[in-house]
């Protein structure tokens, strides 16, 4: 049963552990105000392991370039525990990522049960 997540007033989601792997439902928005909680917490959740993580955003409605640091910091920090990140993306999010040119290192998936598929 996934745990519920409160990070920010405006950023709030879900975890749930799967076999090799963490799956957060996030909603909200992934910006300055929220980044540094969220930073934090995904930390403390890779260190925890399984480090594969996926982060499903599709219900995230905004993401500035705080967030975009916060979700490179994390993919690195992963891959450093030998883990990996894909992200569950909706058009804006995508939108977003893709004027930065990090669709490819960021890993983004179309839903969660192709990102599963991907998991190591």
């Amino acid at each position: 049963m996934p745990e519920s997540l409160t990070l920010t007033v405006s950023l709030r989601g879900t975890r749930e552990v799967r076999d090799n792997c963490q799956l957060f439902r996030l909603a909200g928005l992934l910006d300055a105000f929220s980044e540094p909680t969220f930073r934090k917490v995904m930390d403390k959740y890779v260190d925890e392991g399984p480090s594969n993580l996926i982060l499903d955003l599709s219900q995230i409605d905004f993401v500035d370039s705080s967030g975009l640091g916060a979700l490179v910091q994390l993919v690195k920090k992963a891959q450093t525990a030998e883990g990996s990140v894909q992200i569950v993306t909706n058009p804006r999010v995508t939108q977003t990522v893709k004027l930065v040119r990090l669709e490819k290192f960021l890993s983004l998936q179309p839903s969660v049960d192709d990102a599963l598929e991907n998991v190591k």
